[in-house]
């Protein structure tokens, strides 16, 4: 679905998906999920997308949560409100599955929804400026398993716990002190900081990258879940192919690998 409030770009080997409605500091509607998902869908079958950044649009937000001005028309009903639920469940788990590296680059507030997708980001970089909050209870909302389980996967039970029964605002200090985000950026160098290391992953072996990032996900199961014979696919893939042979030689010759994703 189209939608001028959802915007993508690629440049050397980045993806970006800008969440693009500022005026509601990036509340995201039923349309809005629906385009990530086919935004999300192209970069998992481009091969010139090697990593993938997630943004909001305005330097206030990276997403609010849901656009509570839409509630009446899209989450009113029960049918409504599952097939909202689901529509935002399966862009969640596009972005936890997408085979690529992914980053959260937030700028500002990180609420509700917005803080549920981040959670689906391999990474997540802030500027100090950044406010993060589940606000559930506040609002007399349900929150499922799945996003409660990344919180937990992520800052542990006893940080998840505060976030959720408190619905308190987190300032972007105590969010990297918990282990919430990765780096904290000081205000008005996120998006550089971003650029620059996502060009670093860009720039590295994508079938090495690629693996690393699915076998990581395998660990994260329970130990009779783990498919541990496609992690070893997936390394022996790399061995075998023009990438490592790729590698061996720019190191030998003392220049930077060109590597071709094969």
């Amino acid at each position: 679905m189209a939608t001028d409030k959802m915007l993508s770009e690629i440049d050397s080997g980045i993806g970006r998906m800008i969440f693009n409605n500022p005026e509601r500091r990036n509340a995201v509607s039923l349309e809005m999920w629906q385009a990530a998902e086919g935004i999300l869908r192209g970069f998992a079958e481009d091969p010139a997308v090697r990593v993938v950044v997630l943004s909001g649009a305005g330097g206030k937000a990276f997403v609010s949560g849901a656009d509570i001005s839409k509630f009446e028309s899209e989450r009113s009903s029960e049918e409504a409100i599952r097939r909202y639920n689901a529509t935002v469940s399966a862009a969640n788990a596009m972005v936890e599955t997408l085979p690529k590296p992914t980053i959260a680059e937030i700028d500002g507030y990180c609420v509700g929804g917005g803080l549920g997708l981040a959670l689906c980001c391999d990474l997540r970089f802030c500027s100090a400026k950044s406010r993060f909050a589940l606000p559930a209870a506040r609002l007399g909302l349900g929150y499922g398993f799945g996003g409660l389980k990344r919180l937990v996967d992520t800052v542990g039970p006893g940080a998840a716990r505060d976030i959720v029964f408190s619905a308190r605002m987190i300032p972007a200090e105590e969010a990297h002190a918990i282990g919430l985000v990765q780096r904290v950026l000081p205000e008005g160098a996120l998006a550089d900081a971003v650029t620059e290391y996502a060009g670093t992953v860009a720039a590295n072996a994508p079938l090495t990258v690629k693996g690393m990032k699915l076998i990581v996900n395998e660990v994260l199961k329970p130990d009779g879940e783990r498919d541990l014979a496609r992690c070893q696919d997936l390394v022996d893939a790399c061995f075998a192919s023009e990438d490592y042979v790729e590698g061996r030689t720019a190191f030998m010759e003392k220049r930077p690998p060109a590597f071709k994703g094969r």
